[in-house]
């Protein structure tokens, strides 16, 4: 086969035409960070990076959640708190009361004290995160206590909130029958003191309801303390998963700056060869041959 200077000629300039495209494609991956711009690029290379940022996508949103979590936990453990408090100084008045030497007027004082600390732990028992009641069970919407009575629109239902793909932490108590047995006992011993035939003895012996109510509180931040713990837990391991996916999406889409400084260097060098080679190769004109 004959070769003409034509031929040659148009190799020439597709070589020099793929080694721009290529000094080309570097230029844009120095100066995007990038090793690809466009899906064509590299189809395998988007189709992970659409699955890396999927999995940062929902490690952000369990972020949120676990941010929802302990805000429901912490808001619990106060309220916990606060209910241990008022119980503990419902105790030292049952024990004042219990003293004979108490007037009715006496009695009056401390059955008044009740009654607010009463009213107290209802308060407490309507504790809400945002517009929500963390004691409510499900029916987040729905106080514990609605006005003076015990709602019925409440249940002891576990509210979960997902935090890992396929992992659920329980974010609340059930309120109802622990707060509903503190209300009862409060009445019942409101009603002790309000009856002037009881005696200190008959007083005394709520003691020991009381002491179990408080156990019940205490079990109740003791769950609440292990539930903590496992959100921190939870909390690293998500940081540690959003960093390794960080790292897996840098290494699939972001360029390698000294690698491709050098490739662009050595596709130059290459490029310059070419232009000296096919100025050699060029036809030389009339000018040439007259001289």
């Amino acid at each position: 086969m004959r070769v003409t200077q034509s031929m040659l000629s148009n190799n020439m300039l597709r070589n020099l035409s793929n080694s721009y495209s290529k000094i080309g494609k570097y230029q844009e991956q120095i100066t995007t960070g990038r090793k690809f711009t466009r899906p064509s690029d590299d189809p395998v290379s988007t189709v992970k990076g659409m699955a890396f940022r999927t999995d940062l996508n929902k490690a952000e949103q369990f972020t949120r959640n676990i941010q929802t979590v302990n805000n429901w936990l912490d808001t619990t453990d106060d309220a916990l708190d606060q209910a241990g408090t008022a119980l503990h100084r419902i105790k030292e008045l049952l024990v004042q009361a219990a003293n004979d030497t108490n007037t009715s007027s006496d009695r009056t004082k401390i059955k008044e004290e009740i009654e607010q600390i009463k009213l107290q732990l209802r308060d407490i028992a309507n504790t809400k995160v945002g517009n929500k009641y963390i004691f409510s069970g499900t029916k987040t919407l729905a106080p514990v206590f609605d006005e003076s009575d015990m709602t019925g629109h409440i249940n002891e239902e576990i509210v979960q909130i997902e935090v890992f793909d396929g992992i659920k932490l329980d974010v609340n108590i059930p309120g109802k029958t622990l707060f509903g047995n503190i209300d009862n006992f409060m009445s019942n011993l409101s009603n002790l003191l309000n009856d002037d035939t009881k005696t200190g003895e008959d007083i005394s012996e709520m003691l020991g309801d009381l002491d179990q109510l408080y156990e019940e509180v205490l079990a109740a931040r003791a769950d609440i303390g292990a539930r903590q713990n496992r959100v921190e837990l939870m909390t690293n391991r998500l940081a540690l998963h959003e960093t390794n996916v960080t790292k897996q999406l840098s290494e699939n889409e972001d360029v390698d700056y000294a690698k491709a400084i050098t490739e662009m260097i050595t596709a130059e060098s290459i490029h310059q060869a070419a232009l000296s080679v096919g100025a050699k190769i060029i036809q030389q004109t009339l000018v040439d041959f007259i001289r």
